[in-house]
């Protein structure tokens, strides 16, 4: 069974801190990181890593320890939006394993994560047992700081495991599972975070914008730049390039150019065939149209290398 996972830490300046989290992954035979994002004005980790389901649980389970020990949400700053000194952990099936399976895999993580480590546990998406809690930004509203006083007086703010009481410095982890997504941000060239916020309503689902887009304006300081940050839960039907051409066209008539764009962890290669068929209006092509593609069909590979 073959599982990704892609915890996010709060943690993107302290270079090592971030190697002592990714260790704490690498700690576990079979567990193997196939990237790391660290950005410094959201303060903020992705490792990605892979491997069977119960390297990939003790990984999962270490890496939350190891975070709790060296970040303390007190002390924490950043643009990007956190509950937990490991603030987001999802399961994501590869190959066959099944969406199902990772559900229980994300239960056991937080079940362990609540006895052995006694940080308390919020499941969302698929792994949600509470229906208003499917969405992750439903779950984090409030951050760390409002959600340690609601979660005291407000039953519908408590943790699925542990609490009432957030950890008194780790807060709580979110624990889920979850399809495949690309985590896709645009940085404006120009310092007005009202144009970035501007598009970032217009384009995302919950505002009739584009489907299967989630979407913040954010401000980079260090870059004197404003970003518009984006989930795309579903490539197939919002991939990146249909993305970034409506982010330009907004940015244009808002008389600001894209400075750049950027990738937060790994991507599907269907979506770069996606992107690279639309640029060149190119309809013939298929995956089969890239020699890699048809060698691998002559493998098939059993682990990660």
């Amino acid at each position: 069974m073959l599982v990704e996972c892609v915890p996010n830490f709060s943690e993107g300046r302290d270079a090592a801190r971030v190697a002592a989290l990714e260790a704490a992954i690498s700690s576990v035979t079979g567990s193997h990181v196939l990237h790391r994002t660290s950005d410094a004005d959201h303060n903020r980790s992705v490792i990605t890593f892979a491997g069977e389901a119960e390297a990939v649980l003790e990984s999962a389970v270490r890496a939350t320890a190891r975070a709790a020990e060296i970040i303390d949400l007190n002390a924490h700053r950043g643009v990007h939006p956190r509950l937990g000194a490991l603030d987001v952990l999802p399961f994501v099936p590869l190959g066959d394993t099944t969406l199902d399976e990772c559900v229980a895999l994300a239960h056991r993580a937080g079940e362990r994560i609540w006895r052995e480590l006694h940080i308390p546990v919020y499941f969302y998406q698929a792994a949600a047992r509470q229906p208003h809690r499917t969405l992750l930004e439903k779950v984090r509203h409030g951050q760390f700081e409002g959600l340690r006083e609601l979660a005291l007086t407000d039953e519908t703010k408590r943790p699925d495991l542990g609490g009432p009481a957030l950890h008194p410095t780790a807060g709580a982890v979110i624990v889920g599972a979850r399809p495949i997504l690309i985590a896709y941000n645009i940085n404006l060239a120009t310092a007005d975070l009202s144009i970035a916020k501007a598009i970032a309503r217009a384009i995302r689902t919950s505002n009739g914008g584009l489907p299967c887009v989630k979407a913040l304006g954010l401000p980079l300081e260090s870059r004197r730049q404003v970003q518009v940050s984006m989930n795309l839960t579903d490539f197939n039907i919002t991939p990146p390039h249909v993305v970034f051409a409506e982010v330009s066209r907004l940015a244009a008539a808002a008389g600001v150019a894209v400075a750049e764009s950027e990738l937060i962890g790994l991507m599907p290669r269907k979506a770069v065939e996606m992107g690279f068929a639309d640029a060149l209006k190119f309809p013939e092509f298929s995956s089969n149209s890239v020699i890699e593609n048809c060698l691998a069909n002559y493998a098939k590979p059993n682990s990660i290398s």
